[in-house]
């Protein structure tokens, strides 16, 4: 099924054997610094003009103003209404459509943002392990446009005080997976990564397909965050770029080397790891009344050839 990073054992995976619970870590907070607190009202208009696609757009998530999360519940434009989420839950029961202002890629088209949220019930299929929920495009399938020739994601992200995220764990958050559920040709991710320091765990973070880190920065508070990869699909490499506010971006890597090979489906939202095991597709510790959640906006996919980026 569609939706298991690099690290996950091929699905379906065996019944989890009960393992007791390590004593539960203490939430860690996104940031200290005081931040808004997000309602489900009205959207805030963003403040200055905001750019206008400059080039062809493949994929839009990018939803309406005044759209209702039930819409996608069903077939629509913008997302797969049935992946990659908790058994037996629509998305109008993990999306919020929080009261912030419009992100830089959003106020042109007049779309507001998303939240995709985790609960006790975020379990995909029989991954007991992980709880986990992700937006795929509408039309991204294992094989279409969106991972051929030179193409870049664009997302902007926005951390929510109310539903923080327990940095202990590892999280991932954005990330394109290979067509046969094998790799991630990138992950964006933040918390602590299984294995590594947490000394970076309130940091964003983008790592290759090696899962080696390639750039990073810090979670900042009552602002969005700015992201674009450009993928080279024809010649193995990838590309960051990055701004806060309404700034325009600018490339904060290079053109790497990566291997891209596999086609494959990008992924958007919440996926979060247990801890205190080696086997995190199937058990570990997850705290129970779980409600943790990252706020979206600007997304979508666009044509990269002949180097056009929207900045």
């Amino acid at each position: 099924m569609p939706g298991d990073p690099p690290v996950e054992e091929p699905t379906p995976e065996p019944e989890p054997q009960p393992t007791p619970e390590p004593t539960p870590e203490p939430t860690t907070l996104v940031t200290s610094i005081p931040v808004e607190t997000p309602t489900e009202t009205s959207v805030i208009t963003s403040p200055s003009p905001s750019p206008i696609n400059k080039c062809p757009v493949v994929l839009d998530g990018r939803i309406p103003v005044g759209t209702a999360a039930t819409v996608l519940d069903t077939n629509n434009k913008y997302f797969n209404p049935d992946y990659v989420k908790g058994n037996n839950l629509k998305w109008s029961d993990i999306i919020k459509l929080p009261s912030v202002p419009q992100s830089r890629f959003d106020a042109a088209v007049g779309a507001q943002a998303l939240e995709v949220t985790i609960s006790d019930k975020s379990i995909f299929m029989q991954q007991n392990g992980f709880r986990r929920a992700g937006l795929q495009f509408n039309g991204d399938s294992s094989d279409d446009a969106s991972s051929k020739g030179v193409k870049t994601i664009h997302f902007s992200v926005r951390v929510d005080a109310t539903r923080a995220l327990n940095l202990t764990h590892e999280y991932l958050n954005v990330w394109h997976e290979t067509a046969d559920y094998s790799a991630n040709q990138f992950n964006f991710q933040t918390g602590t990564i299984i294995g590594k320091s947490s000394s970076d765990r309130n940091n964003w973070k983008v790592l290759n397909r090696n899962n080696q880190l390639v750039w990073s920065t810090p979670m900042v508070a009552d602002t969005w965050q700015n992201f674009a990869i450009t993928l080279d699909f024809s010649k193995n490499t990838f590309q960051v770029y990055y701004s806060a506010g309404n700034d325009p971006l600018k490339s904060v890597t290079s053109s790497l080397s990566n291997n891209l090979a596999g086609n494959g489906q990008y992924q958007i939202g919440v996926l979060k790891k247990p801890t205190g095991t080696s086997d995190v597709v199937n058990s570990g510790y997850q705290q129970r009344n779980l409600n943790e959640g990252v706020i979206y906006g600007g997304l979508f996919v666009e044509d990269s050839a002949g180097g056009c980026v929207s900045l």
